[in-house]
Protein backbone atom coordinates (compact mmCIF):
# COMPACT_ATOMS: atom_id res chain seq x y z
CA UNK A 1 0.00 0.00 0.00
CA UNK A 2 1.06 3.35 -1.10
CA UNK A 3 1.47 6.47 1.72
CA UNK A 4 -1.91 7.83 -0.05
CA UNK A 5 -3.41 4.61 1.36
CA UNK A 6 -2.00 4.37 4.44
CA UNK A 7 -2.94 8.09 5.64
CA UNK A 8 -6.60 7.51 4.56
CA UNK A 9 -6.82 4.28 6.15
CA UNK A 10 -5.14 6.30 9.38
CA UNK A 11 -7.63 9.21 8.92
CA UNK A 12 -10.21 6.87 8.52
CA UNK A 13 -9.59 4.78 12.15
CA UNK A 14 -8.76 8.32 14.06
CA UNK A 15 -12.26 9.34 12.73
CA UNK A 16 -13.97 6.19 13.27
CA UNK A 17 -12.40 6.33 17.47
CA UNK A 18 -12.79 9.53 17.63
CA UNK A 19 -16.59 9.68 17.11
CA UNK A 20 -17.16 6.20 19.29
CA UNK A 21 -15.59 8.04 22.01
CA UNK A 22 -16.60 11.47 21.45
CA UNK A 23 -20.48 10.07 21.41
CA UNK A 24 -20.68 7.53 23.99
CA UNK A 25 -18.83 9.86 26.89
CA UNK A 26 -21.64 12.67 26.08
CA UNK A 27 -24.19 10.33 26.36
CA UNK A 28 -23.20 8.50 29.31
CA UNK A 29 -22.91 11.94 31.01
CA UNK A 30 -26.55 12.75 29.88
CA UNK A 31 -27.56 9.72 31.29
CA UNK A 32 -26.22 10.72 34.57
CA UNK A 33 -27.89 14.06 34.60
CA UNK A 34 -30.94 13.11 33.48
CA UNK A 35 -30.76 10.10 36.59
CA UNK A 36 -30.00 13.17 38.82
CA UNK A 37 -32.41 15.33 37.58
CA UNK A 38 -34.99 12.74 38.21
CA UNK A 39 -33.49 12.03 41.96
CA UNK A 40 -33.50 15.26 42.71
CA UNK A 41 -37.57 15.56 41.34
CA UNK A 42 -38.84 12.70 43.69
CA UNK A 43 -36.95 14.60 46.62
CA UNK A 44 -38.23 17.99 45.66
CA UNK A 45 -41.58 18.02 43.65
CA UNK A 46 -41.69 21.59 44.24
CA UNK A 47 -38.75 22.48 42.36
CA UNK A 48 -39.54 21.00 39.27
CA UNK A 49 -39.48 24.53 37.02
CA UNK A 50 -35.58 25.18 38.12
CA UNK A 51 -34.49 21.45 38.08
CA UNK A 52 -35.80 20.62 34.43
CA UNK A 53 -34.02 24.37 33.27
CA UNK A 54 -31.08 23.46 34.72
CA UNK A 55 -31.31 19.98 33.45
CA UNK A 56 -31.84 21.10 29.51
CA UNK A 57 -28.87 23.97 30.10
CA UNK A 58 -26.84 21.43 31.27
CA UNK A 59 -27.97 18.61 28.91
CA UNK A 60 -27.61 21.48 25.66
CA UNK A 61 -24.02 21.76 26.61
CA UNK A 62 -22.85 18.23 27.00
CA UNK A 63 -24.26 17.68 23.59
CA UNK A 64 -22.55 20.58 22.13
CA UNK A 65 -19.00 18.72 23.16
CA UNK A 66 -20.93 15.79 20.95
CA UNK A 67 -21.22 18.24 17.81
CA UNK A 68 -17.98 19.76 18.22
CA UNK A 69 -16.98 16.16 18.00
CA UNK A 70 -18.37 15.34 14.67
CA UNK A 71 -17.20 18.28 13.01
CA UNK A 72 -13.35 17.75 13.91
CA UNK A 73 -13.91 14.52 12.55
CA UNK A 74 -15.80 15.86 9.36
CA UNK A 75 -12.64 17.69 8.61
CA UNK A 76 -10.45 15.14 9.54
CA UNK A 77 -12.41 12.99 6.84
CA UNK A 78 -12.61 15.49 3.95
CA UNK A 79 -10.74 18.53 4.46
CA UNK A 80 -7.73 17.24 5.95
CA UNK A 81 -4.82 19.89 6.68
CA UNK A 82 -2.50 17.24 6.31
CA UNK A 83 -3.63 15.98 2.91
CA UNK A 84 -1.74 18.69 1.21
CA UNK A 85 1.36 18.20 2.60
CA UNK A 86 1.43 14.64 2.39
CA UNK A 87 0.51 15.49 -1.65
CA UNK A 88 3.41 18.17 -2.23
CA UNK A 89 6.10 15.50 -0.15
CA UNK A 90 4.66 12.77 -2.87
CA UNK A 91 5.02 14.73 -5.77
CA UNK A 92 7.40 14.38 -8.16
CA UNK A 93 9.97 17.15 -8.91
Amino acid sequence: MNEMGWFTLGSTTVAALAIAIGVSLPAFAMGKAIVAALDALARQPEAEKTIVRTLFIGLAMIESLAIYVLVVVLIILFRNPLLAYLLKATSPG
